[in-house]
């Protein structure tokens, strides 16, 4: 399972994640629904307890990845598959021109 944490701004809004089953789970987090119920991600995805879920990675995700010669080259260096979108989502997406960056969490930073 690979995941990632999701930031609005500066704040820890929640964690995208690819399940073993191909399955693509979004999930705010506690605090954040909390403490900023209407700071919403995208229009989309209003915050919310409940998790999302859907077979294909998230439009508003997937908008995040950067397209044509960007992405070919970051495909090139990384040696990512375009089709590995949530590859791609972790890899270039940390520092996205935005309110929204994406954090890959390795399987070492979970223990």
């Amino acid at each position: 399972m690979r995941k990632g944490k999701v930031y609005f701004k500066d704040h820890f809004a929640g964690i995208i994640m690819e399940t073993h089953d191909g399955e693509y789970v979004f999930q705010y987090d506690t605090r954040f629904v909390k403490e900023h119920p209407s700071e919403f991600i995208t229009f989309t995805m209003p915050v919310t307890h409940t998790p999302y879920t859907d077979k294909r990675l998230f439009p508003f995700f997937e908008g995040l990845i950067p397209e044509g010669w960007l992405l070919d080259i970051a495909s090139k260096n990384w040696k990512i598959n375009l089709n590995d979108r949530m590859g791609l989502l972790l890899a270039c997406c940390q520092n996205c021109i935005g309110a929204v960056s994406v954090v890959p969490i390795h399987e070492a930073d979970e223990e």
